[in-house]
């Protein structure tokens, strides 16, 4: 079987990417591999040679239908260890896979794509994110109570997902919103605050959120509130739009 025929795409980037643990160096290499092993975003899997920190055998193992058995390993460096935090694939049915060593992502404090951080997965080489500016009416109901009312929207199109309709906070009832702790971070856009809806019915957990602070390329969409399609009911020039299918439905 091909990569591709077991549901696996893997790739090699020209990226320079460091891995870090409490501040120190566990992997740089300029000729890592984006390994898709679902088809939402990539992963980072590094070459044996390149990974700096000291690799101890965890006793555990693990399986992929598509990679095959995985050896567990323990990240251990002069400022900290991480349990378990690592993983190969010697004997891996995809030859490519064999020499590389799978970092994970949370268990690492910074990861850096040349000398930029990268937040929640690395970048995927294959997603576009476009924001144009539009005169389109988006009116935004949650429980039958309008929650944004715009002709001013800020529509970001982003590769696989359905567009996502940025708007001013002067056209969003703030009354109805209640600020949330809940933080999440995107390769693409930053780091997002989110408030939940309280449509006098009940209260809707994180149903919207705003980047006050996104990153350079995304700076369009900076101060606006967006809601989740999936959870609300959005009518664009007048008409009710189909709820998205989307892994945050």
């Amino acid at each position: 079987m091909t990569e591709e025929e077991r549901g696996i795409r893997i790739e090699q980037s020209r990226k320079r990417v460091r891995a870090y643990l409490n501040g120190a160096l566990v992997a740089d290499t300029t000729r890592p591999f984006l390994v898709w092993e679902h088809p939402y975003y990539p992963t980072y899997y590094l070459p044996a040679a390149d990974i700096r920190a000291e690799l101890v055998p965890a006793g555990q193992t693990g399986h992929s239908p598509g990679r095959g058995d995985a050896e567990i390993l323990d990240v251990k460096t002069p400022a900290g260890s991480a349990e378990g935090a690592a993983s190969r694939y010697p004997d891996s049915p995809l030859a490519q896979l064999r020499d590389l060593v799978r970092l994970e992502w949370a268990a690492m404090t910074e990861w850096l794509e040349e000398d930029e951080p990268v937040y929640t997965h690395p970048r995927d080489p294959h997603k576009r994110v476009d924001i144009l500016a539009s005169s389109r009416h988006v009116r935004v109901e949650v429980d039958g109570v309008t929650v944004a009312d715009s002709r001013q929207p800020r529509i970001l199109f982003e590769t696989g997902l359905p567009p996502r309709y940025y708007l001013p906070l002067t056209d969003v009832r703030l009354d109805l919103l209640r600020p949330s702790d809940t933080r999440t971070h995107c390769p693409y856009k930053g780091t997002a605050g989110y408030w939940s809806v309280d449509s006098g019915q009940q209260v809707h957990p994180d149903l919207a959120w705003i980047y006050r602070a996104p990153l350079p390329e995304s700076q369009k969409i900076a101060g606006l509130a967006c809601f989740y399609d999936e959870k609300v009911d959005v009518y664009l020039d007048g008409e009710r739009q189909p709820r998205p299918d989307t892994p945050f439905s």
